[in-house]
């Protein structure tokens, strides 16, 4: 079983992608690849830059990584109550190419956040979003207030209740 996992931000230290490769490597007897946004940076979307240079490259190679995937997991990073530039980015320019980006692919969606709510706002927004894009979402995860959290050293969620939830929501992958 391959599992893609990445988080939705470019930050070097991001905890969504902390957090997506923790949940990524609770499956048992999977492949886990997780991608960095950096690695699929392209100029800002815009149909004159699309009209001059065509699909980008780098779009269709993340979107030739979704396709090697049996399972996603993604976790969100909230800018602002939505995506962060970065994710949506990559998004736009993939949806050029398939509309369907996620292809139908069993999706763990997450997201977390340093305050209490975890970046529900962004995992809603997610949730309603992603299914017209081929997202399958077979499980919502959040968690809240990451610093208190998830132990960065041990690279796990801290908080036993927590961290069994997310547990099970595996399982029942």
């Amino acid at each position: 079983m391959k599992i893609i996992a990445f988080g939705g931000s470019p930050s070097k230290n991001s905890i969504n992608k902390k957090l997506a490769t923790y949940a990524a490597s609770l499956f048992e007897n999977a492949d886990v690849e997780v991608l960095d946004l950096n690695d699929f940076q392209m100029p800002l979307f815009s149909v004159d830059i699309e009209e001059e240079i065509g699909q980008h490259p780098l779009a269709q190679a993340f979107l030739d990584k979704i396709t090697t995937a049996d399972i996603l997991v993604v976790s969100m990073a909230e800018h602002n109550g939505n995506y962060s530039a970065a994710f949506k980015n990559i998004f736009d320019w993939c949806t050029r190419i398939n509309a369907k980006v996620f292809q139908n692919k069993p999706m763990l969606l997450m997201a977390t956040s340093p305050g209490a709510k975890g970046g529900a706002s962004v995992l809603g927004v997610a949730k309603n979003a992603f299914p017209f894009y081929g997202g399958n979402i077979n499980a919502t995860f959040s968690l809240p207030s990451f610093n208190d959290n998830f132990d960065i050293k041990k690279g796990q969620i801290s908080n036993p209740e927590l961290d069994n939830q997310l547990k099970e929501i595996v399982k029942g992958f």
